[in-house]
């Protein structure tokens, strides 16, 4: 069975087919599936960062040259996020996420065989494929489990991805010590290649498509925006704020964002439809996720950082690297429980009031070392509170956008407010380095100051979030826009 969609927002029309159909069966091996993949992607983009400094004394290259294996992969993902998401829409969400575990899956396997750092920075651009994975699998989950399990099995999927960078920070130090950084990757592949079994042979093809052709000019501009301002505040700190190139690649990728949406606004069938980000439950969400990028990667520099610095300096904990990760353990546990239990009540109550609680909550976790983080309560409450903010936001904004565009273009809505999150990411990595760098002792330590800025700026970061979270619209409210964007079935999804 088909049926058709039109946006009154953008007039475009969409053909969903089977749009109708009834939830096919297998929804527990499905969401096994995309969460191991998932889980895969993250645990990467934040593995191999305890680590840099080894992987640059093997390769025989500084650690400055050796950052750009996480660079690498940052542009990648930002770059390929909404390509890939919109190709999901287009010819199958399976079809593309089998191409994209495959992608992570060689991407994989070779840097675990990279013998320099090129080939590694080869495998780590084939790994960013995978941000893709998140869009794709929210896709399937909406087209394919009933309605009932949608909202919390996307504040699973959206917990994990938080989950999987903290487990990466956690484990980096162990499976480094124990064995060598080539098993950061050959640990990981294992799990994709489970996750690309059950893709290829557990799963069906999603039935709701959005049929068109790939808008190669926006691709284009967007490749060039997202690379140049990625590429800048990555390397800014080593290049200098003030080198022309960073100035330069700044206003290159300003430019072209400008360019790349005045384009879209043009196009019959964009890359991503802006006209979405006018609807208040899609901005918001965006504005959330933002945010909780820089949140969450400001707590997992400062903390790990914090601990290892030496007690002789009267602020440090003298602790290991090893040691340090298992400090993070909390938070990883608190995003776990607090993605499912954001899941459950986004059901019953909608995603706004989730949103407030995780930004409040990480606001506060940003406050109490802000205030004082000299005892070791102080940062294990922190990082509980933090665990449970990043689960409710991120549950609640992959939920908001589900429930404000209409089912054909999930893909791409949930790929920009990804690339948004991967932005705060790398801008929360970037001033929480060059606070850490710029605040140092005669030693060459960071001062106490440096963290008590950091923790200020993190928890001034998690205010903006809670503003756009009381921004965003209610329930009642979120309907309306829904039926307004094509969204014909909030009403059972709330109801049921």
């Amino acid at each position: 069975m088909s049926a058709t969609i039109q946006n009154p927002a953008t007039g475009s029309v969409s053909t969903s087919i089977g749009s109708t159909a009834a939830p096919r069966k297998g929804g527990s091996a499905i969401i096994l599936y995309l969460s191991l993949g998932g889980l895969s992607f993250a645990v990467l983009q934040s593995l191999v960062a305890p680590a840099l400094g080894t992987i640059g004394q093997d390769l025989g290259v500084s650690t400055s040259d050796a950052s750009w294996v996480l660079t690498a992969y940052l542009l990648s993902a930002a770059v390929l996020t909404p390509i890939l998401g919109r190709l999901g829409d287009m010819v199958g969400k399976r079809k593309v996420l089998i191409v994209v575990l495959s992608l992570l899956l060689l991407g994989t396997v070779v840097a675990a065989l990279a013998p320099s750092l090129g080939v590694l920075v080869i495998g780590r651009i084939l790994q960013g494929a995978a941000g893709a994975v998140m869009p794709l699998s929210i896709g399937i989950v909406r087209d394919e489990l009933p309605k009932e399990r949608v909202s919390v099995t996307i504040g699973l999927l959206s917990a994990i991805f938080g989950i999987g960078a903290g487990v990466g920070i956690v484990a980096a130090g162990p499976i480094v010590e124990a064995l060598s950084w080539h098993w950061l990757f050959w640990l990981p592949a294992v799990l994709i290649a489970v996750a690309l079994l059950g893709a290829i042979f557990g799963m069906k093809e999603s039935p709701v498509r959005k049929p068109g052709r790939l808008d190669l000019l926006g691709t284009g501009i967007l490749s060039i925006g997202l690379v140049s301002l990625l590429l800048a505040i990555s390397e800014g700190q080593n290049w200098g704020w003030d080198d022309a190139k960073t100035i330069g690649l700044l206003a290159l990728g300003a430019i072209a964002l400008v360019a790349f949406v005045l384009v879209e606004l043009r196009v019959a069938e964009p890359l991503i439809d802006v006209r979405l980000f006018r609807h208040r439950g899609v901005w918001t969400a965006h504005v959330v996720a933002l945010a909780f990028g820089f949140a969450m990667f400001g707590t997992f520099i400062l903390i790990p950082t914090l601990l290892q610095l030496p007690t002789v300096l009267g602020y440090g904990f003298g602790k290991t690297v090893s040691e340090a990760g298992l400090y993070l353990l909390p938070t990883v546990v608190a995003m776990v429980i607090s993605g499912v239990v954001a899941g459950a009540v986004i059901r019953r109550i909608g995603p706004k009031i989730p949103m407030i609680v995780g930004g409040v909550s990480v606001a506060v976790a940003f406050i109490i070392p802000a205030i004082g983080h000299a005892e070791t309560w102080q940062v294990l409450v922190s990082g509980v509170l933090t665990g449970i903010g990043i689960g409710m936001a991120l549950a609640a904004t992959s939920n908001a956008i589900v429930e404000s565009v209409p089912a054909a273009q999930t893909g791409e809505a949930i790929s920009a407010n990804t690339v948004l999150r991967t932005i705060g990411s790398s801008i929360g990595t970037a001033v929480i380095a060059a606070l850490i760098s710029s605040n140092v002792t005669p030693q060459g330590a960071p001062t106490d100051d440096a963290f008590t800025i950091g923790f200020w700026a993190s928890a001034g970061v998690g205010a903006l979030a809670i503003i756009a979270a009381l921004v965003a619209p209610s329930l009642r409210q979120r309907r309306r826009e829904a039926a307004a964007a094509g969204v014909d079935d909030i009403e059972e999804l709330a109801a049921s």
